[in-house]
């Protein structure tokens, strides 16, 4: 599985909170072959945004989330898991991009 966020620039706990659903995933049987991150709120401008997604279509920016998508393919991975809640639109849209189905953390409690 991949795991994956959308995380703000002032956060300094990134890697707690991908150890800890990395936890999650292999409790359930799942075997995490890679990590991808995105920082929101380094870039001019960016700083009133860092809670905000930069999509509300993919949660990601357009080239993260095709960046994520070829990660996916070229692992084989059998599904994406995101730190962050996604709706069930961004569900579908990032599945068919990615090629695999996307689950949230929440999805896994």
């Amino acid at each position: 599985m991949m795991l994956v966020g959308l995380f703000s620039a002032k956060d300094k706990q990134v890697e707690a909170k991908l150890d800890l659903l990395a936890a999650s995933v292999e409790a359930r049987g799942g075997r995490v072959v890679g990590r991808q991150i995105q920082r929101r709120g380094i870039s001019r401008g960016g700083a009133s945004k860092m809670t905000s997604p930069f999509s509300r279509r993919t949660l990601l920016s357009s080239g993260k989330a095709h960046e994520v998508a070829d990660a996916c393919r070229s692992a084989a991975v059998a599904m994406a898991v995101f730190v962050n809640p996604l709706t069930d639109h961004q569900r579908a849209v990032l599945s068919d991009l990615f090629g695999c189905p996307v689950v949230s953390g929440d999805d896994l409690a």
